[in-house]
């Protein structure tokens, strides 16, 4: 814990001008429908594999599988972010993801839509969870610890609300969260994210869900709620509310 605050300290340069990373736009533009194809693209990292990402091939694969677009069409516009299963029925993202929203909608990897059924909000992080109608094709393990400084991660989320993109980095560090939306520290990675990347799942070199994407800063650095974070929350029933909608 000494050493990862010593780290955490020298990263305080990296703060500067975070933003959160829900894509936003006019109505009644709608985004083009979901590719089925999943781009890699990759920063330097140890054991890259053939598909050019660092997880191993059944890792991969169920990252494509539990990787859920969100389109949030409020009162008068429209965002997008990104969520991932954690089982049949309900799915991770972030609270400003599905903040202030008319109707929410979800769709996966394959082009497949499914029906939200209702959302909710944490009121010490930004995370929510939704509940859907319809099942989700797959959900990944939560890792039982958050990831040491130096360690691999990837992030598989939908930026701009486009395709399906995997991108490669490491945890740099953590720091005190930039935005004060999250209670106490958050991580930092230099794994690559954009608007729209919001409630990205960060996962480990095995697939392990290792924590939330909820922000970046003008450096490119990104930032994750941690697993441990998350685990909590999900173990308090009263720690979500029905979310905040536009009406």
């Amino acid at each position: 814990m000494t050493s990862r605050r010593h780290h955490a300290a020298r990263t305080g340069a990296l703060v500067a001008a975070a933003v959160v990373l829900t894509a936003c736009a006019a109505l009644p533009a709608p985004p083009a429908p979901v590719p089925t194809s999943v781009v890699p693209s990759t920063v330097p990292a140890p054991a890259a594999t053939d598909d050019g990402s660092q997880l191993s091939p059944d890792g991969f694969d169920a990252a494509q599988r539990m990787a859920v677009r969100i389109r949030n069409i409020g009162c008068g516009a429209l965002s997008t972010g990104s969520g991932f299963a954690i089982d049949e029925h309900t799915l991770v993202t972030n609270k400003h993801v599905v903040a202030d929203s008319a109707q929410l909608e979800l769709s996966t990897y394959d082009g497949r839509d499914v029906a939200a059924e209702a959302a909710s909000t944490a009121a010490l992080a930004d995370l929510a969870v939704v509940r859907t109608v319809d099942a989700l094709p797959a959900a990944p393990v939560l890792a039982d610890a958050d990831p040491a400084i130096g360690d691999p991660v990837t992030v598989v989320g939908y930026p701009l609300g486009r395709q399906l993109t995997v991108t490669d980095g490491r945890i740099m560090g953590a720091v005190t969260d930039p935005l004060h939306a999250n209670l106490g520290e958050v991580l930092v990675t230099d794994a690559p994210v954009e608007p729209g990347s919001s409630g990205s799942a960060a996962l480990d070199a095995s697939g392990r869900v290792i924590g939330v994407v909820y922000a970046k800063n003008a450096t490119g650095m990104s930032f994750v709620v941690p697993v441990s974070t998350l685990r909590t929350l999900l173990a308090d029933a009263a720690a979500f509310a029905p979310a905040p909608t536009c009406g």
